[in-house]
């Protein structure tokens, strides 16, 4: 089969097309023909050798983490009836034609969801659903979403929006405000300019209830600042390393810090519970997942190299088989 893999830690260089033995299901495995493979910014980071502690890797290794496709094989203890199915599937690989994964490990795609928009929710979706819960966006109250129009916080604004909150959109460029804006942010702010905290706490009269940070580094840290007294920060973000905000200064003010990385993945019965809401909410229109970017399998690379370069407005995909060619430009709902 067709795979990517990395073969020493590096830059985008370092993924390499390869032509790998199709796996095998194992008991109370299932093997997945992948037509759209999930593409995450974490990914780039592993890729590099960071994070080993939270998330090793051992070389070589076929990056990504699942995506969607047709089950075409089982393995003992499985039902057969599967074969054939479109599913998700969450794992710990996925830049291939085929990946084999625990049955507990897929969820069947609802009909009437593009295959697609159900690739581009397996982790974000996931991830945005894990965050509302924590921040618990409430009627009226103001929320900072940075990284506004990455996969996940294109739909965190979105979640924040239903709950009848009020959004700040942090980004970096027109077209990714402006994305934000469409998705239904009051107010959208360029988070590379100096003094755009200041901006926030000004049009919000004093700070935001909630910050959702999907920037993480000093980006992230410095939203600490955004929070007005006895608010809530929930840090998920790893562009510059994960964010440091002062506890100290963080209780003396009543805010409660979030940061669900350092508590290490979800487990399994978790993440099908918030996979399966994802999917059911975009099934009835109730969440939309930006694709802005598709590429062919053998052009991971360049995936990686646009999310580094920040360039990327909404989700990245990489199709692999039964492509519908998805347009390289935001998918707008």
């Amino acid at each position: 089969m067709r795979a990517i893999q990395v073969t020493a830690f590096g830059g985008p260089e370092v993924l390499s097309p390869a032509e790998l033995p199709d796996p095998a299901p194992g008991p109370g495995q299932v093997v997945v023909a992948l037509a759209a493979a999930d593409v995450i910014f974490l990914d780039t980071l592993l890729r590099s050798g960071w994070g080993q502690d939270f998330f090793p890797r051992t070389l070589p290794y076929v990056p990504g983490g699942g995506g969607a496709g047709v089950v075409v094989q089982t393995g003992d203890g499985v039902d057969p009836a599967w074969i054939g199915r479109r599913v998700v599937v969450q794992t710990s690989t996925g830049y291939a034609e085929r990946v084999a994964a625990h049955v507990e490990e897929i969820l069947p795609v609802p009909d009437g969801l593009a295959i697609e928009a159900a690739a581009a929710l397996v982790h974000d979706g996931v991830t945005a659903l894990r965050l509302d819960q924590l921040g618990t966006p409430r009627k009226r109250e103001w929320v900072l979403v940075s990284a506004a129009a990455g996969g996940a916080g294109s739909l965190l604004v979105q979640l924040a929006v239903n709950a009848g909150a009020r959004v700040v959109a942090a980004a970096s460029t027109d077209a990714k405000l402006a994305l934000a804006r469409q998705l239904g942010a009051e107010i959208a702010v360029d988070y590379t300019r100096p003094g755009w905290i200041d901006q926030v706490r000004e049009a919000t009269g004093g700070g935001v209830a909630l910050v959702y940070d999907g920037a993480g580094g000093p980006t992230g840290t410095a939203t600490l600042d955004a929070v007005a007294d006895g608010g809530r920060l929930v840090t998920y973000g790893t562009a510059d390393g994960l964010a440091t905000p002062d506890p100290d200064s963080a209780a003396g003010r009543g805010i409660r810090i979030f940061a669900p990385l350092l508590d290490g993945p979800p487990d399994r019965q978790t993440v099908r519970e918030l996979m399966g809401l994802a999917l059911e909410r975009t099934t009835r229109g109730r969440m939309h997942p930006v694709i802005g970017a598709t590429y062919p399998l053998e052009r991971a690379a360049a995936a990686h190299r646009a999310l580094a370069m920040r360039t990327t407005v909404g989700k990245s995909l990489l199709l692999v088989g039964n492509q519908s060619g998805l347009p390289n430009s935001p998918s707008m709902p």
